[in-house]
């Protein structure tokens, strides 16, 4: 069992807990969580669509696409294993036409049956096949699309004219897009690759290049090695009017790929590449297994990146790093993605999730590691407190009603989409982060090289890192940790302290916290609470239930979650709440923010009054912080947007600026020399916030600046150009928004479109909000763009015409950028409503329920609609009145 910490401060000790010893109700919920937990890994056990009677053991693929037609001729020759007799194999495919199927030294294929709403074909042959290996060869045609699934074709602006490459995406399940095959993880197989393109393009897969032939018409055919065994999501093809800058290190070479012009732009991603290599190789044990890592940076994307075994794609702006031109935001987005995507090389690549129930395996367990190397390669960035937002999204949607867990059934691949959202990804590196901490880091690295060591080119689940983690730890450490993988919600520590002697006493219960979810059914977890005094010393409690604690003298300031750590929410009584708040300016910032977020989540699950939050943020009024005050900026304008529309908005936002002025003012608008990146970022943040709540003399500021720029660029330094812009935006009359349009459509250089584009979505004119969404049905921008800029409208002030336009014009958009968007994409843009009658009209909208993957996202949205409308009917005249009385004080 996990023991318990019990190196204490002198006046905080333990008092008769006994956490360590499971017991009665708590016993009996912890076997039958094990009992029903995933099985280690077991390929004929794995879930999934396709028979396990049959497995590919190695493709050899010849596509040649054509960029005009837009559409792929290709053939597949599939060594397989046939495990069990059968007259039929079953493979997945999608849009594809076949010509001819035969299985060597048996038969051609007697028929060919195509299965489109299971993505699959069927082989069936006039005679058993009996157990053995055999080749299937396969010629097919399939389509080049422009929506970012399989194959697909971008379309792009250089100073040259518009340009046309092909890019792909497989992950989930769009290799059968490209090729047919066995189009499930668990199915792992080596490929070779070959591919026929136009002479003046290069081309990049997987492996390095192993030759190249000229071909007809002035085309050349290219021969990639041989690649590793991984699964087809992994699977990758770019081609274009390409340019390579490269670096080495580790024995590895790093490339940087861009459109032509561009690669110069990519030298800090390879310097920072080096240093992570460096730092994974060193952390997991296990070397890069690969000769090469492409960066490849792609003008549209289907995914700000995605980590394809050794080439790895990305959205231009998340890879390009320009110092003259460039944020610091931007060199943070560009190293987290990088972190992100090269710890998937080892978590989900080499190691892969056997099924999509486990995707946190991949997700959870990357996004955590970005942030561990971001704190052990960039300290300075204070990355784990940084963070705090994609915490706090993930137990606002854990603790509704109708949240899922970590692990859960995925029957399809619509399903399986809908699963790479913010419990995956951020609950999931919280579990792995407090887990890691439990157990202690050198014991939980021990546990990744074992897991990792053992599952090389192969599959795991959750069980096996279970398996892993008590092996090395010689504790069960699949109680603590699986209840929050395998069950939904959010634990709440409540605590209740007691004068003994003058010895305070600490009564400490758990329950489940949640939000507009009377009906919950309770959960049970252990929680390991750390606690202590505001300077940060402390101990560690093991709550499986009830404990009682003693913590120093009657009315000192005892802090849960020391250190922010833990997931769960904690709710203290009157006199301890008093404490801490009488010693927030001491506390360390992780322990402000921390405290700051749970007085909010209780808030908005009717458990605190809103005042219990607003005079906590106004004793911080002037921590300039960025964590902190990003804290206070995430929820201050969460309210601000909840108050759309309704009589109390702008009292509330004259109460906004008067709580971050003073937080500006120590700032300013000039940066000084040698000053924090913290500081900088946060001084952007501020600006835009305030012009968002309509301050004048910002707004009138950056309105000043950007006229200066389009003098002269190098007035307005690049950490400000974001916000200067989007302000100018927001207010532009029918001339500047002009200015804006004409500077995007100007621009080659994705992250300044990006800018532009999202300065003019903003406009609070509606008229403008509207020839901004019409852009949308135009081929100015790559598809990718094309949705996000509909997705600006509606996160501006106009959601309204943002769903009417989509509506609308929905054939159009949803032909022009596949199923995903049919599926999804109206639910999530429903999400800016709080309004009960916005979630009647998604649930009355049938194409968001048209698939199982479809209706999860839709309910979620629904639920978070509702959830939000309840928070405006019962907090929002309280925080009315708050604001009025606070206004009359004063």
């Amino acid at each position: 069992m996990p023991s318990i910490d019990h190196a204490v401060n002198p006046m905080i000790r333990l008092l008769d807990f006994s956490a360590s010893v499971l017991t009665g109700a708590f016993a009996l919920l912890v076997l039958l969580t094990l009992a029903h937990a995933d099985a280690p890994y077991s390929f004929a056990a794995t879930p999934g669509q396709l028979p396990k009677t049959v497995a590919p053991v190695h493709y050899t693929l010849d596509l040649r696409p054509n960029l005009e037609a837009l559409t792929v001729t290709g053939s597949a020759v599939i060594d397989i294993e046939v495990r069990e007799p059968t007259d039929r194999l079953v493979l997945n495919a999608v849009d594809m036409t076949f010509s001819s199927a035969s299985l060597e030294g048996v038969a051609p294929a007697r028929t060919i049956t195509v299965d489109k709403d299971a993505q699959t074909v069927t082989l069936t042959f006039p005679r058993a096949i009996e157990a053995g290996r055999y080749k299937l060869r396969i010629a097919y045609s399939g389509q080049i699309n422009k929506s970012g699934r399989g194959i697909y074709s971008i379309d792009y602006r250089t100073d040259d004219g518009r340009k046309r490459m092909i890019a792909s995406h497989s992950e989930p399940s769009d290799a059968r897009r490209i090729f047919p095959g066995w189009d499930e993880p668990a199915f792992k197989a080596t490929f070779d690759l070959t591919v026929t393109v136009p002479e003046r393009f290069m081309a990049v897969s997987n492996m390095p290049i192993a030759r190249e032939e000229p071909a007809r018409n002035g085309r050349k055919r290219v021969s990639f090695e041989r690649t590793p065994q991984m699964s087809t999501y992994l699977f990758v093809l770019v081609a274009g009017e390409l340019e390579r800058l490269t670096g080495e290190a580790e024995g590895i070479t790093i490339g940087v790929v861009t459109t032509r012009g561009k690669s110069a732009n990519g030298r800090y991603a390879i310097d920072q590449t080096a240093d992570l290599l460096k730092y994974f190789n060193d952390y997991f044990a296990s070397k890069y297994p690969l000769p090469k890592l492409d960066l490849v940076a792609l003008p549209s994307n289907s995914a700000s990146a995605m980590e394809h075994w050794g080439a790895i794609t990305f959205f231009e702006s998340g890879l390009l790093y320009d110092p003259a031109k460039s944020s610091i935001e931007t060199q943070r987005r560009v190293f987290s993605l990088l972190a992100h995507e090269i710890a998937h090389q080892w978590l989900g690549n080499l190691v892969t999730t056997a099924w999509w129930n486990d995707l946190w395996l991949n997700e959870g367990f990357a996004s955590w590691m970005q942030y561990k190397a971001a704190d052990a390669l960039h300290p300075e960035w204070q990355p784990w407190f940084n963070s705090n937002s994609a915490k706090q999204g993930a137990m606002a949607q854990d603790a509704r009603r109708g949240a899922r867990a970590i692990t859960q059934p995925v029957a399809n691949e619509t399903e399986a989409r809908a699963v790479f959202d913010a419990i995956t990804y951020s609950k999931g590196q919280a579990v792995v982060r407090m887990t890691e901490t439990y157990v202690g880091e050198d014991v939980f690295r021990d546990a990744m090289r074992r897991y990792m060591k053992e599952h090389a080119y192969s599959n795991a689940t959750s069980a096996d890192l279970w398996h892993a983690l008590d092996a090395v730890s010689g504790k069960a450490v699949g109680p603590l940790a699986s209840p929050y993988a395998e069950q939904a919600g959010v634990p709440l520590v409540i605590a209740d302290s007691r004068c003994v002697g003058g010895e305070q006493r600490i009564a400490l219960k758990q329950e489940r916290f949640t939000v507009r979810d009377p009906a919950a059914q309770p959960q049970r977890w252990q929680v390991p609470v750390r606690f202590g005094l505001p300077d940060g010393t402390g101990a560690t409690v093991l709550l499986d239930g009830e404990a009682e604690i003693a913590a120093g003298r009657c009315g000192d300031a005892v802090k849960l979650n020391l250190g922010d750590i833990g997931y769960y929410r904690v709710r203290y009584d009157a006199v301890m709440q008093g404490a801490l708040a009488r010693r927030l300016a001491s506390m360390a910032p992780a322990d402000r923010v921390n405290l700051l977020a749970d007085a909010w989540a209780l808030t908005e699950a009717n458990r605190n009054p809103p005042s219990a939050y607003f005079e906590l943020a106004d004793q911080l009024a002037g921590d300039d912080h960025r964590s902190v005050a990003d804290q206070v900026i995430r929820t201050l304008t969460r309210v601000y947007r909840l108050q759309r529309g309704r009589p109390g908005q702008a009292a509330f936002a004259a109460y906004a600026r008067g709580t971050l002025r003073p937080m500006f003012d120590r700032v300013g608008w000039q940066a000084v020399d040698g000053e924090p990146s913290d500081r900088t970022l946060l001084r952007a943040r501020l600006i835009r916030t305030l012009g968002d709540f309509g301050d004048e003399a910002v707004l009138a500021e950056a309105k000043r600046r950007f006229d200066a720029f389009l003098q002269d660029a190098a007035s307005l330094p690049p950490n400000l150009r974001d916000s200067v812009t989007h302000l100018v935006g927001r207010g532009a009359d029918r001339a500047t928004y002009q200015t804006l349009l004409d500077l995007g459509r100007k621009s080659t250089n994705t992250e300044e479109r990006v800018r532009y584009y999202s300065a003019l979505a903003g406009a609070l004119d509606p008229a403008l909000a509207r020839e901004t969404l019409a852009i949308a049905l135009t081929e100015e921008l790559p598809a990718d763009l094309g949705r996000r800029l509909i997705g600006w409208v509606a996160e501006g002030e106009h959601p309204d015409l943002a769903v009417e336009f989509v509506k609308n014009n929905f054939e159009t958009l949803a032909t022009k950028h596949g199923s995903s968007f049919r599926n999804t994409f109206v639910s999530n843009l429903m999400a800016n409503f709080s309004d009960p009658a916005r979630a009647e009209e998604l649930k009355g909208f049938a194409p968001a329920y048209e698939t199982s993957g479809g209706r999860m996202v839709a309910e979620r949205t629904r639920e978070r609609i509702l959830a939000d409308a309840e928070l405006v009917a019962e907090q929002m005249p309280t925080i009315d009145e708050w604001v009025r009385r606070r206004r009359n004080s004063q």
